[in-house]
């Protein structure tokens, strides 16, 4: 698999259909059949002992892709039921053809009632793209039955109820065990809450030629592991330290010592070549002791901070920070010496109290602090995460790192990134002050600040993944350290 994937939004996916339509001689009809023999072959490699299989179709063409599947399945000798909703008859032309050949094979069609049929492999084949609205109460009830059997469940190009762009599910939705996308990747899969339902995400391309998607823009790039290597180069065998930066970590305010030492040592790990922090006097000898490599400094005013924010090139700004005077006066002076900044925790908070453009930042978010800086409510960031990435980095004039299962980074004339690593492990606290630390160490290796911003979150997310290996439950941020420096050496 490439490091770098495109995501695509729907209208792009049906301009393809279009294409593929066109270059297939005008027939519709190749391209779902195309559709259904991937999905069979599919459903075959992944569960090949399966006799009974229930195909759950609706009234479009992700039901018609349904019903050739549920041909071949029938003439290959398993126990095939067609289900589907009384107002579900297939309606489009393709699906009505689909689903005349699958009965004059001789399969069977049965209206929904309130179960489904006992199965081996369940096969979601209700609404693919076509739903960006909560489903009706009947659709509602066929998704919850759907839900209840024990079956594995298989969803045909998008899990039925979860919205394909937004990447939320606005009502009841299908819990998938794997989803199989047609001919491109739907960019709402791969981010928030449409990882509850898509189970394993995988592809096919249905034999679309490459040339078909020339012109055609992707809403998102997909990055995995191995884009890695498309920033963290070898050094060369001449450097020096002062190559490799220096960040100056602000934050640690009384009782939150512990975060500004996560956010210097994963700053250390990730390659930084100095790190110093501005902190309260009691946490210094704390942070020695840990870290002897931190150049720790109690900060009690502007006069003694100025000079560190002089000799640094980037700044991480908010771990501990905290909101009270202290913090603000941290907060305040950071801002003002124009230098690369990354911004997370309190500091978040402090800008959307007093919210302007930043020149040269970077906004590390979760949803809640996200909801704060849009001045909306979380469920809002949630329910279209890329956009509100977008409307972060506009606002703010700089670049955003949107947090949580598929980190979003956005930055004004940017196409967006969508991380493809990380674990449900990793919401913990302390979890966002290692991932500053390590945005702030790429971005003093000289790393821009969009790519900055994917290369930390990735790297994050890896290390993350890696000391996952011995369980997810009981993941401490502090355990990262020794898989950043391994993953930041491709």
């Amino acid at each position: 698999m490439s490091g770098t994937l495109p995501l695509y939004a729907t209208p792009a996916a049906r301009e393809l259909d279009r294409r593929a339509t066109k270059q297939s001689g005008g027939d519709a009809y190749t391209l779902m059949q195309r559709a259904g023999q991937a999905a069979w072959q599919y459903l075959l490699l992944h569960w090949p002992q399966a006799q009974r299989i229930a195909v759950v179709c609706g009234p479009g063409n992700n039901g018609g892709d349904g019903y050739v599947l549920a041909r071949l399945a029938h003439r290959s000798g398993r126990a095939v039921q067609v289900v589907h909703l009384p107002a579900h008859v297939p309606k489009s032309e393709l699906a009505q053809r689909a689903c005349t050949e699958y009965v004059a094979s001789g399969g069977r069609v049965e209206l929904f009632r309130d179960a489904l049929p006992v199965a081996d492999v369940v096969v979601d084949a209700v609404f693919g793209i076509g739903l960006s609205r909560a489903p009706e109460a009947d659709a509602s009830r066929l998704v919850a039955a759907v839900n209840a059997q024990p079956a594995p469940v298989l969803a045909l190009d998008v899990p039925s109820g979860v919205d394909a762009d937004r990447g939320s599910a606005p009502g009841a939705a299908i819990v998938a065990t794997r989803t199989l996308q047609f001919i491109v990747r739907h960019v709402g899969l791969h981010t928030g809450d449409a990882l509850e339902y898509t189970g394993a995400l995988e592809l096919d391309e249905l034999e679309v030629p490459a040339e078909t998607f020339d012109g055609l823009h992707a809403q998102a790039t997909l990055l995995n592991h191995e884009a890695l290597a498309l920033w963290l180069l070898p050094r060369r065998r001449n450097t020096h330290k002062g190559e490799s930066g220096h960040v100056l970590c602000l934050g640690g305010d009384h009782g939150s010592g512990g975060a500004i030492v996560l956010c210097a040592e994963a700053a250390l790990r990730s390659g930084a070549g100095l790190v110093s922090v501005a902190t309260q006097a009691v946490h210094v000898p704390a942070i020695l002791a840990r870290r002897p490599e931190i150049m720790a400094h109690a900060v009690e005013s502007g006069d003694v901070l100025q000079p560190l924010l002089e000799r640094a090139r980037v700044l991480a700004l908010g771990p501990g920070l905290g909101q009270g005077e202290w913090g603000r006066a941290l907060f305040q002076l950071a801002l003002q010496a124009d230098k690369a900044v990354v911004l997370d925790a309190d500091a978040l908070n402090l800008l959307a109290r007093s919210p302007r453009p930043l020149r040269d930042a970077i906004l590390t978010p979760h949803p809640g602090e996200a909801a704060r800086l849009l001045d909306c409510t979380t469920a809002e960031i949630q329910n279209d995460r890329i956009s509100a990435a977008l409307a972060m980095a506009e606002r703010y004039a700089c670049v955003v790192a949107l947090k949580g299962a598929g980190t979003v980074i956005a930055a004004p004339g940017e196409t967006p990134r969508v991380i493809d690593a990380g674990n449900p492990g990793m919401a913990v606290g302390g979890m966002g002050d290692v991932l500053t630390g390590v945005i702030a160490a790429l971005r003093a290796q000289g790393l821009s600040a969009f790519d900055a911003a994917a290369a930390g979150a990735l790297l994050h997310g890896a290390a993350g993944d890696a000391a996952a290996w011995d369980g997810q439950r009981g993941l401490l941020p502090s355990d990262l350290m020794p898989h950043l420096r391994r993953l930041a050496n491709p």
